[in-house]
């Protein structure tokens, strides 16, 4: 049978439907690279916004035509949801999508395979499979590194998840559980097996990356920076991530491991939210914005070419404009390469939803066009600078010219070269020339 998944949201999801290709495959299934071509349709959720949620349910409408024509001809038809909307909606997909015949939530991936042999074999087309434990560990001790298949020059590498804070705006605690870290070990053993397959760059990948405390092989638990300066000793690998950061976790060991380790990236994604003290203590994030500079400085003076992108929220309940403009201020000090911005989205189950003084949808929109310009002249001046400087890039894929491809450049800039003497996966210095929207063209320097 083929399976075709298609993936909603975060990093993490595109790992754990990388892994679930991974187990597929192993078990004989094939994939396919269009839905209409499939026998099996495997949705992996995202729920950090509403409009995820509504996507799913409109997918999930074309897959059940699919599903109908398919057992109008006799054939087997299999629809799965995964992930945290999974996790957290299970009632409600089944409600609306009575049709769907397994639902999995993301610490239950590594049973996919067992999941579509009993849809399969189910004789009630009102049987539902529900597979939602909160557990990580069990996912991670099933899903071998030796199933691992064909990769890309560039992955992930999912060493930690869960997360213990809280924040009020976020589901993450109630979809993925507590912080569960990888033993080393299994990391380690898991970097290699990529780097056999091609790998020239690993992003190591958690909800809050940098509390990682994972047991070595030493017996005592590791912290991210120890771990950091291992995977820096794994032959074979060209450039090393690592995201997301909660700034109260950046410690000054980790500012280190930036200045030492000559493989990992000098750019960090260090979500700050809000520029006001008042609204990150409403989303109980945990540290001052005078506390978040300090780690950009901090950052800055260990590596001095550090930068950084960030993940804004803007309108969160009681957002003032004098809380605003605070944010905007912290932009302007900070200067980011990149960043993200939102407009606050209530989610079921959240402390912030049920706050009063929502903000009008009017005025975050308005909030978040102003932010947006600001973060994206930003944007534009750090790739400005960059014009007739040399950077490292790591070719990722083809361009949609000739001979073109298109990598990232250790500052997480999109670069593209015409150079027919390049192949994906190569990994080389380029002296950018020009300016293109949010990418740069270059030409490789000579040596």
């Amino acid at each position: 049978m083929r399976f075709y998944i298609k993936n909603y949201g975060c990093q993490m999801n595109l790992y754990d439907s990388t892994r679930m290709t991974d187990a597929l495959t192993t078990a004989g299934y094939t994939e396919s690279k269009k839905k209409d071509d499939a026998n099996i349709l495997i949705f992996n959720t995202c729920s950090i916004r509403e409009k995820a949620d509504e996507k799913l349910f409109s997918d999930l409408g074309r897959a059940k035509s699919l599903k109908f024509k398919a057992k109008d001809k006799g054939e087997d038809f299999v629809i799965i949801v995964c992930g945290c909307v999974a996790q957290a909606k299970t009632t409600e997909i089944t409600n609306r999508a009575p049709y769907v015949d397994a639902v999995i939530g993301p610490q239950e991936i590594h049973k996919i395979v067992s999941a579509i042999k009993t849809a399969l074999n189910k004789n009630d087309e009102d049987e539902y499979i529900f597979m939602n434990a909160m557990e990580a560990k069990e996912k991670f001790e099933n899903l071998q590194s030796n199933q691992i298949t064909k990769r890309s020059c560039s992955e992930f590498l999912t060493i930690q998840e869960g997360c213990d804070n809280f924040c009020t705006y976020c589901v993450v605690p109630y979809t993925r559980g507590r912080e569960f870290s990888r033993d080393v070990a299994d990391i380690i053993e898991e970097a290699k097996r990529l780097i056999s397959l091609g790998v020239k760059e690993i992003t190591l990948l958690g909800q809050n990356v940098n509390s990682y405390r994972g047991e070595g092989p030493d017996g005592k638990i590791w912290s991210l920076s120890k771990l950091l300066y291992a995977m820096a000793e794994v032959e074979g690998l060209a450039r090393l991530r690592y995201v997301t950061s909660n700034p109260k976790d950046v410690t000054k060991d980790i500012a280190e491991a930036h200045r030492d380790i000559k493989i990992l990236a000098p750019f960090l994604h260090l979500p700050v939210q809000s520029g006001s003290d008042k609204i990150l203590k409403k989303m109980n994030r945990k540290y001052s914005v005078n506390e978040y500079l300090d780690c950009i400085e901090m950052l800055r003076e260990y590596r001095h070419d550090m930068a950084f992108s960030s993940d804004f929220i803007v309108g969160f309940p009681g957002e003032t404009d004098k809380d605003f403009e605070d944010t905007l201020k912290l932009a302007e000090k900070v200067k980011y390469a990149q960043a993200y911005s939102f407009k606050y989205s209530p989610r079921n189950k959240t402390a912030a939803a049920k706050m009063d003084n929502q903000i009008l949808e009017k005025i975050k929109e308005e909030r978040l066009k102003i932010l947006q310009n600001l973060l994206n002249d930003q944007q534009n001046k750090f790739n400005e600078n960059t014009i007739g400087k040399t950077v490292s890039v790591l070719f990722t894929k083809k361009g949609k010219f000739k001979n073109q491809l298109v990598g990232r450049s250790e500052y997480s800039q999109a670069v593209s070269i015409c150079d027919k003497a390049i192949h994906i996966g190569d990994m080389a210095n380029v002296k950018i020339t020009e300016l293109k929207s949010h990418s740069l063209l270059g030409s490789i320097e000579e040596k």
